[in-house]
């Protein structure tokens, strides 16, 4: 009997995947869009055994196929983005638009509409909700968890620093509830993320601001409240939406067949190299699978930065960022290295969900940033400290003593609080790592470290917050970005181009050495995305990164619930 080994490394070797199917000349694309996607493509020893879920740049290149492809008379999307943020659902959203600009027929059918659901529905000419379904927007709100009780009551204390009032990343473990600056940020955050959803419904529907802002204070919608308020136009199940859309007399074609086999980005083109910085900045290698989720390992990107600045065929550089930042000395490397590659080819920034604090700093050597309105940036401000566990000893009964040579030998201490000279000491350091940080902004955005101190201080930005303050450059999503670097490196911005994709895809060697590394973390993380989940893997990420004597560049935890 052949082992389960054995088996898979046939299943890699030999395939087993469905062939593409052909399209009829007279067909409507029926596409299951759920968010969040993974930025990377995910690559495991399972992959050839299951469908892999589609990245985000697939997503939004499939749909721009479909446009091009005249076999393809409409579309249908039917949603699903529980846990989603806005970038990635408005950058879906954006190629909707353009689909339907096309003078295709595009229809959302939704089983369950929450507020991201319903953003993407609003690209559409029909809507439609299965008759047993909700729609449920009735507006945004934030999340966040404060743990200083839950310390207190376990002897720990967090004796944590940040520069800037609005640098709230450590306000998880110090704080009880929102600090004034704390709150006037969030609700800066949470507001305007508002009226963009608020926006997009009004320009969708054909309705005023005023009118969708008073449907959504009667939210959430049963059925046929929400039809007779003019939000969606039918009831329908799957079986009916032929009969209730534009699409009829059209043959169905499954998204998954469409898309099987499809890589976006080849070409015979120029080459343009585009380099995804995702997840926790750290040093050391990158992993897609650690126990905080996804890290960005400076020493892994830096090799990327340098392979793709001396290959001559490469004209320029594209760089993906999500990431909320984390250590302060890693970001300086990325950023040492960005500058040096910019000397020799353009760099643009595509920023997605997030791009705060140190994965801000990494984007500032940029020729141009792009983000989208609903981006999460800025950040720009460190944290630092150490957390005292001796009264959790005590509790325990557990003895603790220590002997040391040198003034400062026990600064980082966890049996005691930082002295008011070691206070001084840490302070002293993370003023010169913020002035450094103000200082790489300033050069980067062609300002003076004034004019950037008065808009950071720590303080989260959205991404059209950010580029009415000059921190971005221009509204949009990563075609934008990619059109923005044959721009800058004199390539005919009408003609395609090949993407040199960083990380490249493993060998069948790395594969089998690894096989449950890179893909199934991936995989296992983005099944656990929800609101409540992404909570908990983000406390437990900080903790983890809170090393000693080590300043971060981190974003505050925030948790935008806009979907279900």
């Amino acid at each position: 009997m052949a082992s389960a080994a054995g088996l898979l490394v046939l299943a890699i070797m030999f395939g087993g995947g469905a062939a593409t199917p052909e399209v009829s000349s007279n067909s409507t694309l029926f596409l299951r869009v759920q968010a969040p996607f993974p930025e990377v493509e995910t690559h495991s020893l399972l992959a050839p055994l299951a469908e892999a879920p589609a990245t985000l740049r697939t997503v939004v290149a499939v749909i721009d196929r479909a446009r091009r492809d005249e076999r393809i008379r409409g579309m249908v999307v039917m949603p699903n983005t529980a846990g989603a943020l806005w970038a990635q659902v408005q950058e879906v959203h954006d190629a909707m638009v353009a689909f339907r600009a096309s003078g295709k027929s595009l229809v959302v059918h939704m089983e369950y509409g929450g507020a991201a659901d319903y953003f993407l529905a609003s690209a559409a000419e029909r809507v439609l909700l299965m008759p047993a379904g909700t729609l449920d927007v009735s507006g945004i709100a934030s999340y966040e968890l404060f743990l200083r009780g839950a310390f207190d009551k376990l002897g720990i204390y967090p004796d944590l620093l940040h520069m800037g009032e609005f640098k709230s990343a450590s306000n998880t473990f110090t704080e009880r509830g929102f600090t004034p600056a704390h709150r006037e940020m969030t609700q800066s955050l949470n507001r305007d993320a508002y009226d963009q959803l608020v926006s997009a419904i009004a320009a969708g529907r054909n309705k005023s601001v005023e009118e969708v802002r008073r449907l959504l204070d009667a939210g959430p919608f049963l059925p046929e409240e929400a039809k007779a308020a003019g939000l969606v136009d039918d009831l329908a199940y799957d079986d009916q939406i032929d009969d209730a859309s534009p699409v009829q007399g059209t043959r169905r074609l499954d998204g998954i067949d469409y898309t099987r086999g499809f890589v976006a980005g080849l070409g015979s083109g120029p080459r343009i190299a585009l380099l995804y910085a995702v997840g926790t900045i750290a040093s050391g290698r990158s992993s897609f699978n650690g126990p905080g989720g996804e890290v960005l390992g400076s020493d892994t990107f830096v090799e990327w930065i340098r392979k793709v600045r001396a290959d001559s065929s490469i004209r320029a550089i594209v760089i993906r960022i999500d990431s909320p930042g984390g250590s302060a000395i890693a970001s300086e490397v990325i950023w040492r290295e960005l500058m040096l590659a910019r000397q020799v080819k353009p760099i643009i920034v595509s920023m997605g969900d997030v791009a705060a604090s140190g994965g801000y700093y990494m984007a500032v050597p940029a020729s141009a940033i792009v983000a989208q309105p609903g981006t999460i940036t800025g950040s720009i401000g460190v944290v630092t400290g150490k957390y005292v566990l001796q009264g959790a000893l005590d509790k325990l009964g557990v003895g603790a003593d220590s002997v040391s040579d040198g003034r400062f030998a026990e600064i980082y201490s966890p049996f005691r609080r930082f002295s008011p000279a070691e206070l001084a000491k840490v302070e002293a350091q993370m003023k010169v790592t913020y002035d450094l940080f103000v200082s790489r902004v300033a050069e980067g955005r062609r300002s003076s470290p004034e004019k950037i101190d008065a808009m950071a201080r720590g303080r989260v930005w959205t991404g059209k917050q950010a580029h009415e303050l000059g921190l971005v450059d221009e509204l949009g999503g990563l075609d934008r970005a990619i059109a923005l670097a044959k721009e800058h490196a004199e390539l005919d911005v009408d003609k395609p181009v090949t993407l040199v994709i960083y990380p490249q895809k493993r060998s069948l060697f790395e594969t089998l050495a690894n096989p449950f590394g890179v893909g199934l973390g991936a995989s296992l993380g983005l099944m656990t995305r929800g609101p409540e989940a992404r909570i908990v893997d983000a406390v437990a990420e900080r903790l983890r990164l809170f090393r000693q004597g080590e300043t971060l560049a981190l974003m505050p935890n925030l948790f935008y619930a806009p979907g279900r």
